[in-house]
């Protein structure tokens, strides 16, 4: 079974690095800073977002992934379209990690009735292997 909260949090992650890369290039002509800084801190970014997606299978990778949350809405200082950018990636981690725990619970739950209805049927000795 994969792991629902992983699966949303990486796709997040990895649209986040795409959309990273492309508000580099807007971001270099509506801010204050230079080319250079612009495409390098979101570039840069883009860069923690994919590895950080392949972290995903520890902890360190969720908090890391909350740290990066909070790094590319910090950037909106520079480049104020990037404060939309921060709260509405922001807000999809969130729910990626609200909503792919309570996934993984309710899998959870129904894996563990499905293991006692087959405990019980093979008690009764009305179990029988699938085809």
């Amino acid at each position: 079974m994969r792991n629902p909260m992983r699966m949303m949090a990486a796709t997040t992650l990895i649209s986040e690095a795409l959309v990273m890369f492309f508000a580099g290039l807007v971001a270099k002509d509506l801010s204050s800073l230079s080319t250079g800084t612009a495409l390098g801190i979101t570039c840069g970014l883009a860069v923690v977002c994919f590895v950080t997606a392949g972290l995903l299978r520890s902890r360190a990778g969720y908090v890391i992934g909350s740290v990066l949350q909070l790094a590319i809405f910090a950037v909106g200082i520079w480049v104020h379209t990037m404060l939309f950018l921060g709260v509405l990636f922001g807000a999809l981690w969130i729910a990626s990690l609200v909503i792919g725990s309570r996934l993984e619970r309710e899998g959870a739950e129904r894996w563990a009735l499905h293991e006692a209805e087959q405990a019980k049927q093979e008690r009764d000795g009305e179990f029988t292997e699938p085809a």
